[in-house]
């Protein structure tokens, strides 16, 4: 029997190659919950790293998300895809994003099963799976999942053709904040109302009224809400006073707040002391050598990149308070993520006026400078299946369910557990046909254990993107930077920040890892692995995908 109370330590030397289910005693099955079926609310922030809210060492505030973290759990070891559309795609579906038709991203099909650029008929997202199970089905912000060349239609793969009630936001990834892309109502198009609009806030309103008149229309059922912020993707952009309440504060520059924040990490207990920081990326001066001028254009930057967040987190609290006022938050489980690591892309395709950025008339990323410090501790970015570009903060709350309060989870999880986890608590049934297609088995497993601090057993998590690779198994992770990158081993356990590579001293275990990472592509439409950059992948892009029924 595994020790109920389970330290990151203990968690590491227990787990091993298994997929076995266990049982509390009495025999009572591991994510049987008793009660009526909770509301639950995902909410997913975008291009966030790991160590900017508050709760996970940032100096950003979010108090909303920090209060759920504070009457919740946080998981020190949950990892995402490392972009954006695979990570929604096996957030809605409980399956690997190859297996989805998103292997990539929605600019292109290769033509290849696992890189259609479109969410498949092989899937069911969780908003398809719990409609069956009597829940009202919503959905704010980015979707990302639908071929770019299918926003005007058809549109089989729009979120209301795939499982939700209602929707508002958008079909496309990052864009403008005060004009984005693709908007869209249900299933029409629409357009920006103007002045005074601003994306993140929009988001959150939508939310919130999905609540409320959900309270006053169907107030007897349970409803599945997904909130999928753009906040912080590129543009920096935010409202002017938001971006002033953190002017001045990033003067300091990169190498003091990786500092600064790797220190409240460590006394946090969310990274180990043991764990050295990673170097400054060789890409990003010293701060001791950027000059006064470019120090505060840098320091805008951050505070662009800052305010976004604050708002976002803003209109968390809004959306928590809506739950509050229906009487309802005991038996609503939320849960906060990110899609990827901090993202270093250099974007820049607007005037570079200082007094500009931030406003619509911009168009600027933080750069890698900053995103080295958003992923503190931790080595690459958004991209990279390193720990920079895969590791999340995940926040979980349910008062009415989980017992503890501001504790830590040091498991592994992984964003194909959440379909596992929402099975688990409503009691849905995972189909092996749906609308006569047969469907991909379950890959994810049910956090449920991990609530209670017991071990959730599995075999391994896996990750590929634009040819990374990597797989984990208990302490020991195998990685390679690239399609003809070598594999490195590393003892996460000793070495989360991936900084001693133990290739050369087990050629057993990195050939045993490696050959399990093989069979994971060639059963997941991994392959043929493709490791070529955004824009030839682009000039190969075999148009939409057959439609809905037909691929």
């Amino acid at each position: 029997m595994v020790n109920r109370h389970i330290s990151r330590r203990g968690f590491l030397k227990a787990v091993g190659v298994g997929a076995a289910s266990l049982a509390m005693p009495g025999g009572r099955l591991l994510g049987e919950v008793c009660g009526d079926r909770p509301n639950i609310i995902l909410i997913m922030a975008d291009d966030m790293g790991y160590s900017d809210i508050g709760c996970y060492g940032g100096e950003i505030a979010t108090p909303n998300i920090d209060r759920l973290a504070a009457n919740g759990l946080r998981f020190t070891q949950f990892y995402n895809t490392a972009r954006c559309c695979p990570t929604r795609a096996s957030l809605m579906t409980g399956l690997y994003p190859h297996q989805t038709g998103m292997g990539w991203m929605t600019a292109a099909n290769l033509g290849y099963e696992g890189y259609k650029g479109d969410l498949n008929n092989r899937c069911v997202t969780i908003a398809e799976l719990l409609k069956r199970r009597g829940y009202s089905t919503y959905m704010a912000g980015k979707w990302h999942v639908t071929y770019n060349g299918y926003f005007e239609g058809p549109k089989h793969s729009w979120p209301c053709q795939r499982g939700f009630d209602r929707f508002y936001g958008t079909l496309s990834g990052g864009g403008n904040y005060f004009d984005p892309t693709a908007l869209t109502r249900d299933n029409t198009r629409i357009k920006a109302p103007g002045e005074g609009y601003y994306y993140t806030d929009a988001i959150s309103d939508n939310a919130a009224k999905f609540i409320k008149e959900h309270e006053v229309s169907k107030g007897d059922e349970p409803y599945f809400l997904y909130v999928a912020y753009t906040s912080p993707h590129w543009p920096l952009h935010a409202k002017p006073h938001d971006i002033e309440r953190y002017r001045g504060k990033y003067i300091k520059g990169w190498d003091a707040l990786r500092v600064e924040r790797h220190r409240r990490m460590i006394e946090m207990g969310l990274v180990e002391e043991s764990w050295e920081i990673t170097p400054r990326d060789v890409k990003a001066k010293s701060w001791e050598e950027v000059d006064a001028a470019k120090g505060e254009l840098w320091d805008l930057r951050m505070a662009v990149y800052a305010a976004q967040i604050d708002c976002m987190d803003q209109g968390i609290g809004q959306i928590v308070s809506a739950v509050e006022k229906s009487g309802k938050l005991d038996n609503t489980l939320i849960m906060f993520l990110s899609d990827n690591g901090g993202c270093a892309e250099g974007i820049s395709r607007a005037k570079k006026d200082i007094k500009l950025l931030g406003a619509e008339d911009s168009f600027e990323s933080y750069r890698v400078n900053w995103a080295n410090a958003s992923n503190t501790p931790f080595r690459l970015y958004k991209h990279w299946v390193h720990e920079g570009g895969i590791a999340t903060p995940l926040v979980v709350h349910w008062p009415g369910r989980i017992k503890a309060r501001g504790e830590q989870r040091h498991q592994p999880g992984h964003v194909i557990d959440i379909m596992a986890t929402c099975i688990d608590i409503t009691g849905a049934k995972y189909p092996r046909k749906h609308k006569g297609k047969k469907i991909v088995p379950l890959e994810g497993k049910s956090l449920v254990p991990a609530f209670d601090n017991w071990l959730i057993e599995r075999e391994a998590i896996y990750w590929e993107h634009e040819g990374n690779r990597a797989i984990r198994v208990g302490k020991w992770k195998l990685v390679a930077k690239g399609k003809e990158g070598a594999w490195e081993l590393y003892d996460l356990e000793a070495d989360r920040t991936e900084l001693n590579d133990l290739a050369k001293w087990y050629p057993d275990r990195v050939k045993k890892l490696a050959e399990m990472w093989q069979r994971w592509a060639e059963h997941s439409k991994v392959l043929p692995l493709d490791g070529r950059g955004w824009n030839e992948r682009l000039k190969t892009d075999k148009g939409p995908p057959l439609a809905e029924g037909k691929i």
